[in-house]
C-alpha cells in the first residue's frame, strides 16, 4: 500500500510527464506539419482576467494583455496536467499504480478534452468545442489528438513513477 507521500509523488511525476509528452507532441506537429503550438499565454490572460470578474472574452486575443500571462499560462498548463493525473490515479487506484496499463490513461486523456471544449474555449471566445473558430472541425480534431497524446503521456508517466518510486 502506498503512503500519502508516494501517492502525491506518483500524481506529480505522472502529471508532469504527461504534460511534457503533450508539449513534445506540440513541437513535433509544429515542425513536421506547420500546426501552431497552443499559446498558453492566452490561457494565462484568461485566468488573470478572472480576478477582475471577467470570465468570458470575445475573443481572448482582443482582451488587454496582462503582466505575467505567459508564466501564469504555462504554470496553469502543468497544474492542470497534474490535476488530470490525479483523476487517473483516483480512478485506477493502487492496482493501476502497481501495474500501469494503457487503456485507462488514454481514456482519461480523451475524457479531459471536455475541459477545453466546455470551459476554456467558450470562456476564451471560441465557443463550445471551438464552434466560433474559422475551422471548428480541425480545432476539435487537434484537441482530441492533443488529449489522446496526453493520455499516452499519462501511461508513460505511470510507468516512470512506478520505476522511480516503487
Amino acid at each position: 500500500m502506498a503512503t500519502a507521500t508516494t501517492c502525491f509523488l506518483t500524481v506529480l511525476i505522472t502529471g508532469i510527464t504527461a504534460t511534457l509528452v503533450m508539449d513534445g507532441w506540440s513541437v513535433l506537429r509544429q515542425r513536421a506539419f506547420a500546426i501552431a503550438a497552443p499559446n498558453y499565454g492566452l490561457v494565462g490572460r484568461w485566468i488573470l482576467h478572472m480576478r477582475h470578474g471577467q470570465f468570458r472574452h470575445n475573443p481572448i486575443t482582443q482582451s488587454p494583455p496582462v503582466a505575467g500571462e505567459t508564466v501564469s499560462g504555462w504554470l496553469a498548463h502543468y497544474l492542470i496536467g497534474i490535476v488530470f493525473a490525479s483523476l487517473l490515479l483516483a480512478t485506477g487506484g493502487q492496482a493501476w499504480i502497481d501495474h500501469p496499463t494503457a487503456g485507462l490513461p488514454i481514456l482519461i486523456g480523451l475524457v479531459t478534452v471536455a475541459a477545453p471544449f466546455l470551459l476554456m474555449q467558450p470562456g476564451m471566445g471560441a465557443g463550445i468545442a471551438a464552434s466560433r473558430t474559422p475551422a471548428p472541425n480541425k480545432a476539435r480534431l487537434q484537441s482530441l489528438l492533443n488529449h489522446g497524446v496526453f493520455g499516452v503521456g499519462l501511461y508513460i508517466g505511470g510507468w516512470a513513477s512506478h520505476f522511480i518510486l516503487y
